[in-house]
C-alpha cells in the first residue's frame, strides 16, 4: 500500500512537537489531501490535539503494546493508498522501553513503519553545537530513517546562517525553523498537556499556529519526503493466535448483527482516556458503544449489557461527580446487579466510596469500599505486563500489556493480577478481577491480547441472555 507519511520527532520531551504536529496536520488539510494521523506510545491528550484538527480520531501506536508486524496491521487498518498520515514521536527519539531500550521508541516505531522522519530540534540558546547534536542523533540513525530538520525557537537572521552549515556539513535537509511563539503555549500538568477541551481559544490558537508555520517551512519539501515513502505491505505474517482471535472477533461480529449487545461507555470532561483500537476491537466483537456522561446525566443508557469506565480526570470534577447522586446510584445498582464492568485509572477511582482531594472529601459511587488520595508524587509509571491468577478476562497463562500513569492511590489496588515491569523483571499485585468485572489503575491494550475484548463481550452477552430469560 502507498502511504505517504512523514514522522514528527524531537531528541527530547518538550521540543513542540504537538504544536509542530498539529500546525502540519493544519496545513495538510488545508491543501487538500486526506490527511491522519497516529501517535507514537500510549499518550491519550496529544491524539485528542489531533483530533481537534482533523476531526477525526487519532490512533495511538506503540511497539511495546504489539509486535512489529501487528504494529503494521494496526496501521494500515482502514487505510487507502494515496492517503498522508503524520505520525507523532513520544519523548526523545530513541528513548523506549526503560528509557534506554528500543523497543518502543519512536525510533523503533518509524523502523517497522518504514516512516520517513523529521527531527525538530528545539534550537533556543544554541549556536553551532546544534550541529553536534544533529550529528550524534544522525550517527544513531543506523537505518537513515531522518530525513529532514525543523529549528524550532530559532530567530530567522540566525537561522539564514546556520541552515547551510547544516546542509553542507551533515548532508541532511533543512525543512524550516519556528521562531519562539510566546503568545501561544501548550499548558502542561502532572498527567502531560491540558486537554484541549480545557482551553476556550485552542481552535483559534492551532490556526494561528499553522499560518505562522507555513511562512517558515518549506511545505513541499515536507511532502516531498511523505511521497518518497516507501511502499508498506500488509501484516500477514503477524503473530498467528492474534490473528486468529481478530478474525474470530469479527466472525463474532457478524454472527451477533442480530443481538449486538450494548456497552455503555462513559465519555465526558471526567473521562475520556481511551485507545481508539481498544473501542473498534470491541465494535469487531459484536458490541455497540453507547456513550454517556456521568458528570452530566442521570442514569446509566437503557438497555446497557455492560459498562466501561476509561480513565481521565475525575478529580478535576470531583465536586460535581459527587453531586450527581442519581448516575451514582444507578452505576452501584447495576453493578451489584450483575453488570459487567472494567474500569481504568480514573474510572477505577470513581468506584470508590470516596475521593480525597484538595483537603476535601467527595462521596462517589461506592461501589468499592475504599477511598482514593493524592500522594503529590508518581505512584506508578510505565510499561507492564499482567497476568490474572485466576483465569476471568484472560484464558490461563497469557498476559495482556498496559501502561500505568497516576498521582492517586487506593486503599485497595486488588491482588488478582500480577503486573510484571518488562524492563526490570519487578512483580507487584493489583486490579481486582472477578466474576464480571476488571477493575484497577493499569491502561490495558486490547489489541495486545485481543482475548480480553472477546471475553469482555461475551460476559455481557451472558448477562443479557440472563436478562432476556428472566424478563420473559
Amino acid at each position: 500500500m502507498k502511504i505517504n507519511r512523514f514522522m514528527i520527532a524531537a531528541p527530547k520531551s518538550g521540543s513542540g512537537k504537538t504544536m509542530i504536529t498539529c500546525a502540519l496536520l493544519q496545513l495538510l488539510r488545508d491543501s487538500g489531501k486526506n490527511v491522519l494521523s497516529y501517535k507514537c506510545g500510549p499518550d491519550y491528550i496529544d491524539p485528542m490535539f489531533h483530533k481537534k484538527v482533523l476531526g477525526v480520531s487519532s490512533k495511538n501506536l506503540d511497539t511495546f503494546f504489539t509486535d512489529e508486524k501487528t504494529t503494521v496491521q494496526l496501521f494500515l487498518d482502514e487505510r487507502a493508498d494515496g492517503d498522508f498520515v503524520v505520525l507523532e514521536g513520544v519523548m526523545g527519539l530513541y528513548d523506549g522501553l526503560g528509557g534506554i531500550y528500543e523497543q518502543g521508541s519512536s525510533y523503533h516505531l518509524a523502523k517497522v513503519t518504514q516512516t520517513p522522519i523529521i527531527l525538530v530540534v528545539d534550537a533556543k540558546g544554541m549556536g553551532k553545537s546544534v550541529l553536534a547534536l544533529i550529528a550524534g542523533f544522525l550517527q544513531y540513525d543506523t537505518h537513515h530513517l531522518i530525513k529532514g530538520v525543523l529549528l524550532n525557537r530559532m530567530s530567522k537572521g540566525y537561522y539564514d546562517i546556520i541552515k547551510p552549515l547544516i546542509e553542507k556539513e551533515l548532508s541532511v535537509k533543512v525543512v524550516g525553523y519556528f521562531p519562539e511563539q510566546k503568545d501561544i503555549v501548550l499548558s502542561s500538568r502532572h498527567l502531560g498537556l491540558v486537554m484541549p477541551d480545557e482551553l476556550s481559544d485552542i481552535k483559534k490558537q492551532l490556526n494561528e499556529t499553522a499560518d505562522r508555520l507555513k511562512k517558515t517551512i518549506d511545505m513541499d519539501l515536507f511532502i516531498d519526503i511523505a511521497e518518497a515513502a516507501d511502499e508498506i505491505g500488509d501484516s500477514g505474517s503477524a503473530d498467528k493466535d492474534k490473528r486468529q482471535t481478530l478474525k474470530n472477533a469479527e466472525l463474532m461480529r457478524l454472527q451477533g448483527q442480530n443481538n449486538t449487545v450494548n456497552i455503555a461507555v462513559a465519555m465526558d470532561e471526567a473521562f475520556c482516556f481511551y485507545y481508539e483500537d481498544n473501542l473498534k476491537l470491541l465494535e469487531k466483537c459484536g458490541a455497540k458503544l453507547q456513550y454517556f456522561s456521568p458528570l452530566h446525566d442521570t442514569e446509566l443508557p437503557d438497555n446497557c449489557d455492560a459498562l466501561l469506565l476509561g480513565g481521565g480526570y475525575p478529580e478535576l470534577y470531583a465536586k460535581e461527580l459527587s453531586e450527581n447522586i442519581s448516575m451514582r446510584k444507578s452505576i452501584k445498582t447495576a453493578f451489584e446487579a450483575g453488570l459487567p464492568t472494567v474500569a481504568e485509572c480514573g474510572g477505577f477511582m470513581y468506584l470508590h466510596t470516596y475521593i480525597h482531594n484538595q483537603n476535601c472529601v467527595f462521596d462517589m459511587t461506592g461501589v468499592l469500599g475504599g477511598w482514593c488520595r493524592f500522594k503529590e508524587k508518581l505512584v506508578r509509571f510505565g510499561y507492564i505486563e499482567l497476568e490474572e491468577k485466576h483465569s476471568n478476562f484472560l484464558p490461563s497463562d497469557e498476559k495482556i500489556r498496559a501502561h500505568e500513569f497516576h498521582y492517586y492511590d487506593s486503599t485497595d489496588n486488588g491482588t488478582d493480577c500480577i503486573a510484571t515491569k518488562p524492563a526490570t523483571g519487578r512483580k507487584y499485585d493489583c486490579v481486582i478481577s472477578r466474576d464480571n468485572y476488571w477493575l484497577g489503575f493499569p491502561h490495558i491494550y486490547y489489541p495486545s491480547n485481543p482475548h480480553f475484548a472477546e471475553n469482555f463481550v461475551k460476559k455481557a452477552q451472558e448477562y443479557e441472555r440472563n436478562k432476556f430469560e428472566t424478563n420473559k
